[in-house]
């Protein structure tokens, strides 16, 4: 993991996103977690290079701002999580539902790849950890940008209750 300052008086959300893959979607994300006083983690592989001009393009000229942590491997990452049950794992194979977590600052959310979500090794062994983001409509999910958005706000709204 790299080293990073805390630039946040307090942090609210770790943000975690296992490979992704589309260098807008992480820079809308990173500019969101600038909004929401939330760190960023990125575990490789990476879809893309970080230095792709689409990533601090989406990210505007927020990305210097922004608190990331770069990782190696999820259990790489998983190893750094000192409470192990404040991980919440987002994904379209559980019925539970993200809106009945009572979400904490400090509290890991974590969204898999755009194309595969998170890996079947990942959903087995965290089952009591998965949660999803209810809708009524006909798509099977949602972009990753726009849930981790609906995630961060959520938990933006539970904390300042």
């Amino acid at each position: 993991m790299e080293n990073v300052t805390d630039k946040y008086d307090q942090l609210n959300f770790h943000i975690v996103l296992v490979e992704p893959q589309i260098p807008n979607n992480t820079g809308n994300i990173g500019r969101l977690c600038v909004a929401t006083k939330s760190r960023l983690h990125l575990i490789a592989p990476l879809g893309f290079e970080i230095t792709d001009s689409r990533v601090k393009r989406a990210g505007l000229d927020y990305w210097k701002d922004l608190e990331i942590c770069y990782h190696d491997s999820f259990w790489a990452w998983y190893e750094t999580v000192e409470d192990k049950s404040r991980v919440f794992f987002f994904t379209a194979r559980t019925d539970a539902s993200f809106y009945k977590v009572n979400l904490k600052g400090g509290d890991y959310l974590v969204f898999g790849k755009e194309a595969d979500g998170l890996s079947n090794e990942i959903t087995q062994e965290f089952k009591e950890q998965l949660v999803t983001i209810p809708f009524p409509g006909k798509v099977r999910s949602f972009n990753l940008a726009n849930a981790v958005a609906i995630a961060a706000m959520e938990g933006i709204r539970q904390i300042e209750l």
